[in-house]
């Protein structure tokens, strides 16, 4: 059984550049659809947050402009509730180990922008799962949690790498690129990696040796459908 750590950031608020906190969480599309392919692929799933707390929803992604229509959150908002006793019993992301896993999946939202971006301990955690050849995959603003993963050398660990992300276009579209201390897309490009980008807010996936991104949250189901396609032959090699 392919073994999943699905790691979501613990974090409610999003610092921005004149010190307030912006209200945020995991993006539920991010998180539902993802988790919703894993399961029916029939992985054994461990969801994980740093500290082990219950991970916050931005309820921004359920707002039925953002979501897509009344019946998506209506759809959403039932996932989420099914999911919730699994939430609450979140392990603890720093306790994880990359031996006991095949892949790595991280949602977005703002979230972890405010703790994953910075966290050095799941950095390491990532360095652990590259170096072991295991798939790293993220979607939209996750790929912030690529950020503290360096080599042996000292170098950024992604550097030279195609990948995508939530992109500034995006983030001036949704209203906060004037308010954010950083952008995503400037971060990682400034840091070495190859950025590609898709129209706004369509799917768009990339796929550069065993780390596995997405731009948007249209490309949660896509990603994650292709993590599903790819891991068993990827194993198997």
């Amino acid at each position: 059984m392919t073994r999943v750590l699905f790691a979501v950031s613990a974090a409610d608020h999003w610092t921005l550049q004149d010190g307030t906190r912006h209200p945020t969480g995991f993006w539920a599309e991010e998180l539902v659809e993802p988790y919703t392919v894993f399961e029916q692929a029939g992985y054994d799933i461990t969801v994980a947050t740093p500290g082990g707390g219950t991970p916050v929803v931005d309820e921004a992604s359920l707002e039925p402009g953002a979501a897509g229509g009344e019946d998506r959150v209506t759809a959403l908002k039932a996932s989420l509730e099914k999911l919730q006793p699994v939430l609450a019993d979140a392990a603890i992301l720093e306790d994880q180990r990359a031996e006991d896993f095949d892949l790595l999946f991280a949602p977005g939202g703002h979230g972890p922008m405010e703790d994953l971006a910075v966290d050095e301990r799941f950095g390491e955690l990532v360095r652990h799962f590259v170096e072991a050849d295991k798939v790293v995959a993220m979607v939209c603003h996750a790929p912030a949690a690529l950020l503290p993963a360096f080599g042996s050398g000292g170098r950024w660990l992604f550097e030279g790498y195609r990948l995508t992300s939530f992109t500034n276009v995006e983030e001036v579209q949704a209203g906060l690129a004037d308010k954010a201390p950083w952008l995503l897309q400037d971060r990682l490009q400034e840091a070495g990696a190859i950025f590609s980008s898709a129209d706004a807010w369509e799917p768009h996936v990339v796929v550069d040796r065993v780390l596995y991104t997405g731009q948007n949250p249209a490309s949660s189901r896509p990603l994650a459908e292709r993590v599903v396609a790819e891991v068993p032959a990827r194993a198997a090699s």
